[in-house]
């Protein structure tokens, strides 16, 4: 039985009894994937709703990083993702305390929707990358599978912590400004700790992070679509347009601390939206994504 028909079978017992007509999950069959396709890279789609040809790995280890939780198999990217990642790592190790970085999850080797987690990383162009400073380079690989990260902010999500230091201000705004990276996803507390200090000189770069939940152990990096790569999908609206020129230091940002928090706390009633329930990254059958991903999943 081919590779491709083995990731069918495996995905048909995962997911339980299946009509005739029905498709495996999308994550069950690219995470089957140990392999990235031969040939070009590309990224294909969205990056919640794609997958990628021709991505390569980042090495387990190099001289500013290394790559955690390898038994994950998510350390693979396009050539421009692992190029910023060597030299963001590179930034990281001139920081006082820091000897570069700890990069986590990447993509898979085909990209795709992801066996668990995740709902984007999907093209090849997302990297989280951990709070933890990275003071050691040798750890080995099961070490890598027990450490874990730091989180920034506080137990209440409003501010950050005594982890926080000038240091991690000092990664993210070099992650941010670099001209290939489309946003930065942060802790809306570690948003509001950069956006005290902001000033106008800073807004081109802090446009770009972007608050989320969840994000207190890590910070994502995004980068834009490489230049030719007529099948990736642009992100809209742009973080302009989400700031409204300005640096997103505003009411979009306190949302979040405001907001968000209340209603974790007081989840409001809302009436439930007529039509089926919109699918996920977790619920994607490959009819979901683009047309292509079939290709780079059959391909060898």
């Amino acid at each position: 039985m081919t590779p491709i028909r083995l990731a069918v079978a495996a995905a048909l017992v995962a997911t339980g009894p299946v009509t005739a007509s029905a498709e495996p999950l999308a994550r069950q069959l690219f995470g089957a994937q140990s392999r990235p396709t031969q040939g070009a890279s590309e990224p294909i789609g969205s990056y919640a709703r794609g997958c990628a040809a021709g991505l390569v790995a980042l090495p387990e280890s190099g001289p500013t990083w290394q790559a955690m939780r390898l038994s994950r198999n998510r350390f693979w990217g396009q050539p421009e993702l692992v190029s910023y990642l060597e030299d963001l790592s590179s930034f990281a190790a001139r920081l006082p305390g820091w000897h570069g970085l700890y990069i986590g999850d990447m993509s898979q080797p085909r990209g795709g929707p992801m066996t668990g987690g995740h709902a984007s990383h999907q093209i090849g162009l997302d990297a989280d990358i951990w709070m933890l400073p990275a003071t050691r380079l040798d750890l080995s690989q099961k070490q890598r599978e027990k450490i874990s990260s730091i989180s920034i902010r506080t137990e209440d999500q409003t501010r950050v912590n005594g982890n926080w230091t000038p240091q991690h201000a000092a990664l993210l705004r070099a992650a941010a400004s670099d001209p290939r990276v489309e946003r930065v996803f942060v802790s809306a507390a570690a948003k509001l700790a950069m956006c005290a200090t902001a000033t106008r000189a800073d807004t081109p770069w802090l446009q770009k992070i972007r608050p989320i939940y969840g994000h207190n152990e890590h910070f994502h990096v995004r980068l834009k679509c490489p230049a030719g790569s007529t099948l990736c999908q642009t992100q809209t609206p742009t973080v302009a347009e989400l700031s409204k020129g300005g640096n997103g230091c505003d009411e979009t940002l306190t949302w979040w601390v405001t907001t968000y928090l209340e209603e974790l706390r007081h989840p409001p009633k809302r009436p439930k939206k007529p039509g089926p329930v919109p699918k996920t990254a977790k619920t994607y059958v490959m009819s979901d994504l683009p047309a292509q991903c079939r290709n780079v999943l059959s391909a060898p």
